[in-house]
């Protein structure tokens, strides 16, 4: 197992340093200046002269890359090029509510993917496979932001109009609720503070969102389910469980899902990674403050240690989620060690 950490950080670390360079050489290679973008078309040519070299974007890229990867190293992401900010308060302000979302995302996901790909293999040819398989063929389908647009419509928009509050149509919480931001993950944030009701209305807030970004989640893992258990269906070792007698509900729930489980644990770790990246769609449509906004607004500013941040945040996190899946696979299969 120590093997197996060392390896993760020598990775991370390697993807991590070429990540930055990659940006470093591509953002300087497109058109824009981002002081420009910050002072306004109005700004002297003293002001952007200044600005740059407080910055140090006076300065060829390489050595900007080089300082850059040193100030990294030592824990510091500089500031905003844009709000003079620093990137890792920032990252720090809105990383949580990607985080929320990609858990309800998830839940979602798992919740009801994994059930109706279970029913599918089970029903292998059937009415319920075919509805479960075709559904699947529609989530897949669905553009992100029209599905979000239509949920909003059909289970905000259209209850309000006969009375019905069932849904917001943005943002977090209401206003009327003041929860102290301890963890900036809001649902957690009114738990911790003891109001159940700003609990409430946090998970109200998330619902809509959650479903958008979790649909095309749950129609893979359903798809990846179902395969995995019709190959663990047909195996000796389950015709044998039933040969001696053990219930339907047994041979299913405790022999085939826990053998079929590494494909989704796979598939799983690949989508939080890539949920946990940004959902930028889901939350421009819901007006999320998550980390996937935050990184299209640095790029349209052209703000390069934001964009950086953002992208060894993002790197960082499916590093991790990897390397936690494959630690999952020795708690789904007891034959996987590592040493």
């Amino acid at each position: 197992m120590v093997r197996f950490v060392a390896d993760r950080l020598v990775r991370l670390v390697a993807v991590l340093v070429a990540i930055t360079v990659v940006s470093f050489a591509f953002m300087h290679a497109i058109p824009g200046d981002p002081v420009a973008l910050r002072l306004g078309e109005h700004a002297s040519v003293a002001e952007i002269a200044h600005l740059r070299a407080s910055l140090g974007l006076d300065r060829p890229w390489y050595v900007q890359l080089v300082l850059y990867l040193a100030a990294v190293a030592r824990g510091d992401l500089g500031v905003s090029a844009f709000d003079a900010r620093p990137v890792a308060e920032k990252l720090t302000q809105y990383f949580p509510a990607t985080l929320e979302l990609t858990v309800g995302a998830m839940l979602v996901a798992i919740g009801v993917g994994i059930p109706a790909g279970v029913l599918a293999a089970v029903r292998h040819r059937g009415a319920l496979d075919a509805f479960t398989m075709s559904a699947v063929l529609v989530g897949v389908s669905f553009p992100v932001f029209w599905l979000g647009w239509m949920l909003v419509y059909a289970l905000a928009v259209l209850p309000s109009r006969i009375g019905l509050d069932l849904f917001p149509i943005s943002g977090q919480i209401s206003y009327a609720y003041a929860v102290p931001a301890r963890t900036h993950v809001v649902v957690l944030d009114a738990l911790l503070a003891g109001n159940g009701r700003a609990a409430l209305d946090a998970v109200r807030h998330l619902v809509l969102p959650a479903i958008t970004l979790g649909t095309i989640p749950l129609a893979i893992v359903a798809k990846i389910t179902r395969s995995g258990m019709l190959d663990v269906l047909s195996s000796d070792y389950i015709r044998t469980a039933r040969a001696k007698g053990l219930g339907a509900r047994a041979v299913v729930m405790k022999h085939a899902l826990r053998n079929a489980l590494i494909p989704i644990i796979t598939i799983l770790g690949l989508q939080t990674g890539l949920l946990l990246g940004g959902a930028v769609l889901t939350e421009s449509v819901f007006a999320w403050p998550g980390v996937g906004r935050l990184a299209f607004e640095a790029i349209s500013n052209r703000d390069m240690p934001l964009i950086n941040g953002c992208l060894l945040l993002f790197a960082t996190v499916f590093v991790v989620v990897n390397a936690a899946v494959d630690v999952l696979y020795a708690v789904a299969n007891p034959r996987i060690r590592y040493r």
